[in-house]
């Protein structure tokens, strides 16, 4: 799996889907300046999507990686939603994004097809990794069960295809839930390596992933990539919680987290970030922003003391599950 991969340091690559304007409408010069820090303090990967600003977050790293050796870094992009010319008045994450109507498809042809663009999109000659993207019931609820089959005979044969023939390092899901993982990786017909999951895997939740994603992923032989390990910023204070507005009872377990690392002089990003890279499973962890001075922050949490008796603590009070990898120094 990876291939030739190149070493991610400390795990850590960037996610773009706040350079596609999630929430907000992040001007030019800070998104170019964030990609840029992220390059200046080290980072060598890069994870995005079409569906990022209908393409936005591509066209916005395409720009400033274009100007680097190819060589030198990992790239991984999505497949499942093609951007068309036809605008439409968009809502809800990617509403400051372009206006490009988007296509949910997962066929064969749409595979090719939303490669080919993101390549143009990105000013590259290839992507080393590639998910399909967001083929999960909180998208496409009940559907989301005949999409998957249509992905099964169709991005699944073409991308297992792609990275049989070396054109792409792996390939696997990019997606919000633990069941579509688990249902590609016991596939017979397909065989993803590398899945990227946000949300799931993270301090506030964890349990579900540990049931099944975390040991097939490793039973497999592949891996995962862990998104969102601050569950959209809510660990941090954050007024969003996995993409959708903060319930109060998700506030006050991130309290509960507040008062343990208090007791122990402990910064929940330090801890959150080392927790979700624990698992032998995980092969990075991506972390979005769009101002500059936190990949800095990102990289510094790795490197951060946390004592023991937090984690003990953390467990003892039924906020992390006693069968989770914690992290050692």
């Amino acid at each position: 799996m990876m291939k030739n991969e190149l070493t991610i340091k400390h795990k850590l690559g960037l996610g773009t889907a706040p350079l596609g304007n999630m929430f907000r409408d992040v001007p030019e010069q800070e998104a170019m300046a964030t990609i840029e820090s992220a390059w200046n303090e080290g980072i060598r990967y890069f994870d995005t999507a079409p569906f990022y600003g209908a393409g936005l977050a591509e066209l916005r790293l395409g720009e400033i990686l274009s100007s680097y050796d190819r060589d030198e870094y990992l790239l991984s992009s999505k497949v499942g939603r093609i951007v068309l010319d036809e605008k439409e008045e968009k809502e809800g994450l990617f509403e400051f994004g372009r206006q490009n109507k988007i296509e949910t498809n997962y066929t064969e042809d749409g595979t090719l097809r939303s490669i080919e663009d993101s390549l143009k999109r990105l000013k590259t000659d290839r992507l080393d990794m590639v998910f399909v993207h967001d083929i999960s019931p909180d998208f496409l609820g009940d559907e989301w069960i005949t999409k998957f089959d249509e992905a099964r005979h169709g991005a699944f044969r073409v991308l297992d295809r792609l990275r049989d023939e070396g054109v792409i390092k792996a390939w696997g899901l990019g997606v919000n839930t633990t069941t579509p993982i688990e249902v590609a990786l016991e596939l017979e017909q397909a065989h993803p390596d590398l899945s990227l999951s946000a949300t799931q895997y993270t301090l506030l939740q964890h349990e579900r992933a540990l049931e099944r994603m975390m040991p097939l992923a490793q039973e497999k032989g592949g891996g995962l990539v862990i998104g969102s390990a601050f569950n959209s910023g809510a660990l941090l204070g954050g007024d969003h919680f996995d993409y959708q507005e903060i319930t109060p009872e998700i506030k006050e377990r991130v309290a509960r987290f507040n008062d343990v690392a208090q007791n122990h002089g402990v910064h929940l990003k330090d801890a959150a970030l080392q927790f979700s890279s624990a698992h032998p499973a995980v092969k990075a962890v991506v972390t979005g922003s769009t101002r500059p001075d936190r990949i800095k922050e990102d990289l510094a949490a790795f490197e951060a003391t946390i004592p023991a008796a937090f984690w003990e603590e953390l467990v003892d009070k039924g906020l992390v599950s006693p069968k989770a990898v914690l992290p050692k120094k």
